[in-house]
């Protein structure tokens, strides 16, 4: 018995590293898993693997990119195996550039792999649980969105995957908001790990040595957060890497200047700057929170 027994997964991306994972510990723990990639050879050793463990699972190759992409990989959910109950979108691509050089294509391919093919599942899974809802059936539906520090903090030379990624986290506590009364949860897994996409950026291969890099690593808390156990965890951003699970938590008011009445000048802005930053640095902020 696996905490996720009888329930239908999605995993985009899921024909290598953290899909694979994500893929495969849900099936063993019980779930019905669609393994979407568009590379269908890959996918159907996901599958096989699956299988051989005593799991059930089916590839799907829709193109997640478009918004039929993201109807159909739903759709192979809910007629394979009767419903969706948990949607765990991992599909990713790297073209890294500055923002002086990069191209519209690049722009484009990223945005679209990453917060269009996001939302096109998204999108689909949350029509769905909504008509089951409304039907007056109850709903556990769970998304688990993947993102990255690099849309909490901002990576130079990531200005496409940057956006997309802050994007899917935003979207994420949009969602959270919205199909709170449907009985759905949906929460962020910014992961760090070794994988075909992260060994291209410079330096990766180099300092991402050792098991604690593994892509499987990563797996426990999508889990965790598909499960009946959280369902009180929901609009949540987590960072995860080895043995470490970071909790992180948005925006937040720091410093309040209040004029009382009339309108700001520039002149007063200017004499009280360092008022507003007082005890805060006013500069670029730092990549990162230093673990």
């Amino acid at each position: 018995m696996g905490i996720l027994d009888g329930k239908v997964a999605i995993v985009t991306g899921a024909a290598r590293g953290i899909g694979r994972g994500h893929a495969r510990l849900l099936a063993s723990e019980g779930a019905h898993v669609v393994v979407n990639d568009l590379d269908r050879e890959a996918a159907d050793e996901v599958v096989t693997e699956i299988r051989a463990g005593g799991g059930e699972a089916v590839a799907n190759t829709g193109n997640v990119a478009t918004w039929d992409g993201g109807d159909a990989v739903v759709h192979e959910a809910t007629e394979r195996f009767g419903r969706l109950d948990i949607l765990v979108n991992n599909a990713g691509i790297l073209r890294d550039a500055m923002s002086f050089n990069i191209s519209e294509d690049q722009w484009d391919a990223v945005l679209d792999v990453h917060l269009k093919g996001h939302m096109s599942t998204c999108h689909a899974a949350a029509k769905h649980w909504r008509e089951r809802s409304k039907a007056g059936e109850e709903v556990r539906g769970r998304i688990i969105n993947t993102a990255s520090e690099s849309g909490l903090f901002g990576q130079a030379g990531q200005v496409n995957y940057s956006t997309a990624k802050a994007g899917i986290i935003a979207m994420t506590i949009v969602l959270a908001r919205e199909l709170k009364k449907y009985g759905v949860t949906a929460n962020v897994v910014c992961p760090r790990a070794l994988t075909q996409m992260t060994e291209s950026m410079p330096g990766a291969a180099d300092y991402m040595q050792g098991p604690e890099w593994s892509p499987d690593k990563i797996a426990p808390t999508v889990c965790f957060l598909a499960s009946d156990a959280a369902d009180d965890v929901s609009g949540q951003v987590f960072v995860v890497w080895g043995t470490k699970i970071h909790l992180m938590q948005g925006w937040s008011k720091v410093h309040t200047l209040d004029r009382g009445n009339g309108r700001w000048t520039p002149e007063e802005l200017v004499a009280r700057k360092d008022e507003l930053f007082a005890g805060r640095r006013s500069k670029v902020p730092p990549m990162g929170f230093g673990e």
